[in-house]
């Protein structure tokens, strides 16, 4: 793995004791996908059953303002790194603006260090490629899927560390699988297991006696779905939590719980403003509950202060005493204090949150947007905006946002190249959603149609594919660094109607190519999905696809476009693209 910094960690780490290897405690973190503060019976919710959040919740302690960020990949990456996400490169949810930094160091990364074992089972969202993928982020295994959503919740094809395999059963059901045999193999401990599941986001997809339950309480489809795919994580996580009390591990494991954002639809959410996607108190205040038996007082309710996901690394570290950890410095704090003492002293802090050009700040009383300020301890649920009564406090904290987005995008967002030749991935995986469409299209949120080439759909939203390619000069591409120079073996992952039939491509990276000819038909054909709502706008959609091999690359290590051109079209379109593989060739050298 590349070198990462060794700064300390700076601010919020009390002096406890150092625990020997042998009493440090396991580490269980569930992160739910889209499930808003409302889905959870605990808040008011009187239409879903969420038990074991309600145990986890009375068990331990209970966090009533808890922030993340508006959407999927963000909160994953401020979680992991105890830091704002938009430092780390993260800067969006597909098109590989979701893909974190190697230099980053992870929560895995860290109690990797202090000799645990470390696991992720779920949905990663943080890159898919090496160094990027999980791991190469500190994790010794990884099963499930490193997109932002999964197309099919039955008999899924995910991958195990990097290989591709076939699930059976829902996919909830299959993650926790997987994170229990972990915890069973490494029993022992110490072990750290973290559990991003992917649900309730959509395809709308539940087992039958989830979804019926939900109907027969009169509540819409898409309610009903969402409250049965919680009811499903719910039940998982008494899966887990069943887990650790049939090994003995319950007084000896930190177990965490808390959502990504806001929710994925307009169903209750507390009357709060906003949902996913949103700055305000609906899309980014989410449930969190923390317990650790004989540490944390069963029942603690945490409402003094304003927390976040980037305060969880920090704390975690506290509560387990390891050492140190070498990392980049932190923006969160150690909640450590106030879980396991007294109500403890918090110094006052600004939390600021960012979405595209959306971002709002809070001091703990008031939020502040462009053109918005409320006061959240006389109005929580945002009614009166106080723009124009309280113009030196909004001035002050508009200023106060300003300075931070400077600073944590400092570095740019130029796409980060996917990297060719590391040994630990001798084949490399450049999605067709990640692509760079040329020639590039400068109208915002335009669906490309008459440019010669586009996504499937408009976004070009995670799984999408390049479609609608009727154009010679128009390509996609791929900003890529060979790491390790050599041969590499290239395939294209396709389809190809056959009145289409025929047209030549060529792999160009710098002075090298390939050429070949789509000589085999294959016709479109969707993947069927058994969805409880139809989207319409193809955003998460499939097909079956070919693979035509189109012979050997060679690459000279350093940072190059990776073009796929069109050289004859016989037909209406070349082909539609799902993907483009690398592999490297064992025999080409260093």
């Amino acid at each position: 793995m590349r070198f990462k910094s060794c700064l300390m960690i700076v601010g919020g780490i009390l002096a406890s004791t150092l625990l020997a290897a042998s009493e440090r405690p396991n580490i269980v973190l569930v992160l739910s996908d889209d499930q808003g503060w409302g889905d959870f019976q605990g808040h008011g919710n009187k239409q879903i059953d969420t038990p074991a959040m309600a145990r986890l919740a009375a068990e331990g302690a209970r966090f009533e303002k808890f922030y993340v960020s508006p959407v999927c990949a963000p909160t994953r990456a401020s979680l992991l790194t105890g830091r704002y996400h938009r430092r780390g490169g993260v800067h969006g949810v597909t098109r590989g603006r979701e893909t974190m930094r190697a230099e980053e160091v992870t929560l895995a990364e860290v109690f990797k260090q202090a000799g645990y074992a470390t696991g992720c089972f779920g949905k990663w969202h943080n890159g898919a490629n090496y160094p990027f993928h999980p791991r190469g982020q500190g994790f010794d295994e990884f099963f499930g899927f490193c997109a932002g959503h999964w197309n099919n919740y039955f008999d899924a094809d995910l991958e195990h560390n990097g290989r591709p395999v076939r699930s059976k059963g829902f996919i909830t059901n299959v993650i926790t699988d997987r994170a229990i045999a972990f915890i069973q193999g490494h029993r022992q401990g110490p072990f750290f297991c973290y559990v991003p599941f992917n649900t309730p986001h959509s395809p709308w997809q539940v087992p039958d006696r989830y979804f019926d339950k939900y109907k027969a309480r009169g509540l819409d489809d898409k309610t009903a779905c969402a409250y049965a795919m919680c009811d499903n994580l719910d039940e998982n996580l008494g899966r887990l939590l069943g887990t650790l009390d049939d090994l003995d591990l319950e007084r000896n494991t930190i177990v965490v719980f808390l959502s990504d954002n806001g929710p994925n639809s307009d169903r209750y959410n507390g009357g709060m403003k906003g949902r996913k996607g949103s700055v305000h108190q609906g899309g980014i205040r989410v449930p969190c509950f923390i317990r650790f038996p004989g540490r944390i007082p069963a029942g603690r309710k945490i409402d003094h202060f304003e927390a976040a996901h980037i305060d969880l690394l920090p704390t975690l570290v506290e509560l387990a005493g390891i050492p140190r950890p070498r990392t980049l410095p932190l923006d969160g704090r150690s909640m450590a204090a106030a879980l396991v003492g007294d109500r403890g002293v918090w110094p006052d802090r600004l939390l600021f949150t960012n979405w595209r050009n959306r971002g709002a700040v809070r001091d703990g009383r008031y939020v502040s947007t462009r053109g918005e300020l409320y006061d959240l301890l006389a109005d929580p649920n945002q009614k009166k905006n106080l723009v124009t009564q309280q113009p030196a406090i909004q001035e002050k904290l508009q200023l106060a946002y300003a300075q931070w987005h400077k600073d944590v995008s400092r570095r740019g967002f130029d796409p980060i190249p996917t990297e060719v030749g590391h040994a630990q991935w001798p084949v490399v995986r450049l999605r067709g959603h990640e692509a760079l469409l040329q020639p590039p299209d400068r109208r915002p949120r335009d669906d490309r149609r008459g440019l010669g080439i586009r996504f499937n759909g408009r976004p070009g939203w995670a799984n999408d594919w390049v479609t609608g390619w009727t154009s010679l000069s128009a390509f996609p591409s791929w900003p890529v660094r060979v790491v390790r120079g050599g041969r590499y073996r290239v395939t294209l992952r396709y389809c190809c109607e056959p009145a289409d039939l025929g047209a030549r491509v060529a792999v160009v990276v710098g002075t090298s190519r390939v050429v070949g000819q789509v000589m085999t038909a294959f016709p479109a054909k969707r993947l069927p999905r058994p969805n409880r709502i139809v989207l319409t706008h193809g955003a998460q959609d499939d097909m079956f696809w070919a693979s035509l091999q189109l012979g050997t690359l060679s690459l000279e290590p350093g940072d190059h476009s990776l073009e796929v051109r069109a050289l004859s079209r016989p037909g209406k379109t070349v082909i539609q693209l799902k993907a483009v593989w690398l592999e490297r060739l064992e025999s080409s050298g260093n």
